[in-house]
């Protein structure tokens, strides 16, 4: 019986295909979007540098220190328990978990007084996204109470669900983030693509197997056959998304693991 079925399926494919079907229409995968959009924060979707930047003068300087703008740049991309180390060094006396709090707390006011300072190109993607239906994620490794206050002024309900630092063990750029969006909004990450600005946070996507298309901000990217790097989001689309999607799953690319314990501003 077994060899009979097995003989059967074998001279299937050589049958005239029923309702002349082109048979590309029986893999959408190849053809459609991506299942779900995964966005970083801070320098993807908003440009909070600036923020932080004056959080940690104004701190540094309440201390009697001086903190310059170079000293500034060594903080883009870097863990926020590291930071905290960096501005103890400049006589900032407080525990390092102390810090994050009135950093996050000072931007979080920047934030409400000035706006979101969105940008290029961020805001009128997330609004095409967003009216196409398509499922999102904010995956960042600031806090919860930031993310959510970001995710409130955007003026619609953009993000299906918000992972932030303190939801999960590991940062970026380690893929747990990235691999619970996924899990929650219930779509394989390969199938995703995620839009990132940082070494840290680019890693962190690209190790859990989603398309990433990377943004620089702050810091420079190299080009990379692990991830497709454009300058910015101005002129983006889902027509645009869904190409590099396309693109990168016809030619896959390399995937590495990495792993860290502190926490990123991304």
């Amino acid at each position: 019986m077994y060899s009979g079925r097995r003989d059967w399926a074998a001279s299937f494919k050589d049958r005239p295909c029923p309702l002349n079907l082109n048979p590309v229409t029986l893999i959408p995968a190849l053809s459609s979007p991506p299942a779900a959009v995964l966005w970083d924060m801070d320098g993807t979707l908003v440009d909070t540098e600036p923020y932080w930047m004056r959080a940690e003068h104004e701190l540094v300087e309440s201390f009697g220190g001086v903190w310059t703008h170079a000293d500034a740049m060594l903080l883009v991309g870097s863990g926020l328990l590291g930071s905290a180390a960096i501005l103890q060094n400049r006589g900032v006396n407080l525990a390092a978990e102390a810090i994050v709090d009135v950093l996050t707390t000072r931007v979080q006011e920047q934030l409400g007084s000035a706006g979101i300072p969105w940008r290029p190109g961020a805001l009128e993607l997330l609004t095409e996204l967003h009216g196409a239906g398509m499922p999102m994620a904010l995956v960042t490794m600031s806090e919860q109470r930031m993310a959510r206050q970001i995710a409130d002024l955007v003026g619609f309900n953009a993000f299906a669900t918000i992972i932030s630092g303190d939801m999960v063990q590991q940062s970026k750029p380690h893929p747990e983030a990235y691999l619970t969006a996924a899990g929650i909004l219930g779509v394989d990450p390969e199938h995703c693509i995620a839009i990132e600005d940082s070494l840290p946070g680019v890693a962190a996507a690209v190790a859990s197997g989603a398309v990433v298309l990377a943004v620089p901000h702050m810091v420079p990217l190299e080009q990379s056959e692990q991830y497709t790097l454009v300058q910015s989001l101005t002129g983006s689309s889902l027509a645009t998304l869904t190409e590099v999607y396309l693109t990168r799953r016809s030619s896959p690319s390399t995937r590495t693991n990495t792993h860290t314990e502190d926490a990123t501003r991304a």
